[in-house]
């Protein structure tokens, strides 16, 4: 195979690994929740900019605050972004809930959050990128295929982090009860499921997994206000691919969209990836229309 292909494949598989972290985040609240949660990309710039800040440290008058190591940069910074989707749990979302509004009353509640949030940010941190403090790593050689350091760093984080997922989900009492709520959120209910906790829990997850792929992607590109935004389009592509409410569809269609926006690129301008990207969505969902797999937990 074309070393140049492979090099695409490579770097598809590294960003789809970030988008499917993000990505299992937002299917989990629309399974459960049943909210397309559009400020979803911003909350993952809102992790990338909390850990730039921890690692790179904060000026408080004429004293600076030494940051700290990356990887604990990335748990705190993981931390604070929960704690700011519980208070917006708080605010918006429960009391939405608790009034019934409409699905596309809470559509455009969440796309004022994201504008707030990406304003916020650039109010704080300013409009230019920012880059991480970190160690010049030299990119492996793998078969005649140079692979950066941190693209490696970046997928062993995300497999790890969707294997420790994967044994909630299935062999907790927590996961066992998000699923349930998935599947009928009445009979939950009936059958003694502390509903208002599995909610806690799906934004503590939902936000964590987020605010760690916006830190990883940060990683490997530089950290800016729209970075979030620009990936809220494949993250929803990969949902529908996958099946909507269904974490592992959504890490299988996450991959898909990344490496096939890649590959398009060694034939097509790079400014028509994601297009190409939502054409094979659109032409697996005519055969499949309920997504690669079904559409629960």
């Amino acid at each position: 195979m074309d070393a140049q292909l492979v090099q695409l494949i490579v770097n598809g598989v590294t960003l789809g690994s970030i988008i499917a972290l993000a990505a299992v985040g937002l299917t989990l609240t629309y399974g459960i929740l049943r909210l397309a949660n559009f400020a979803h990309g911003d909350f993952m710039t809102l992790g990338a900019y909390l850990t730039f800040l921890l690692n790179t440290g904060i000026a408080i008058g004429q004293f600076q605050v030494p940051g700290i190591n990356i990887w604990l940069a990335m748990i705190f910074g993981a931390a604070i972004t929960v704690a700011g989707v519980l208070l917006c749990e708080k605010l918006l979302w429960a009391p939405m809930r608790s009034r019934r509004a409409t699905s596309t009353t809470l559509i455009i509640i969440s796309i004022g959050l994201a504008l707030f949030i990406r304003n916020g940010i650039i109010l704080v941190w300013g409009g230019s990128n920012q880059s991480y403090n970190l160690p010049i790593e030299e990119a492996l050689s793998i078969a005649g295929i140079r692979i950066p350091f941190y693209d490696i760093v970046v997928t062993v984080l995300a497999l790890l982090t969707i294997l420790a997922l994967h044994y909630l989900l299935q062999n907790t009492k927590i996961g066992k009860a998000m699923r349930a709520v998935a599947d009928d959120i009445d009979l939950a209910r009936v059958s003694g499921i502390n509903v208002d906790r599995v909610v806690i829990w799906t934004w503590v997850i939902a936000g964590g997994l987020t605010a760690l792929g916006g830190s990883m992607l940060g990683l490997v590109e530089a950290v800016r206000p729209n970075m979030g935004w620009f990936l809220i389009l494949p993250m929803f592509a990969s949902v529908i691919l996958g099946g909507i409410g269904n974490p592992y569809g959504a890490i299988a269609g996450a991959l898909t969209i990344s490496v096939v926006q890649e590959l398009s690129t060694y034939w097509l301008r790079t400014e028509y990836k994601l297009a190409v990207a939502l054409v094979i969505m659109v032409l697996v969902l005519l055969v499949r229309p309920q997504g690669l797999f079904r559409g629960t937990l």
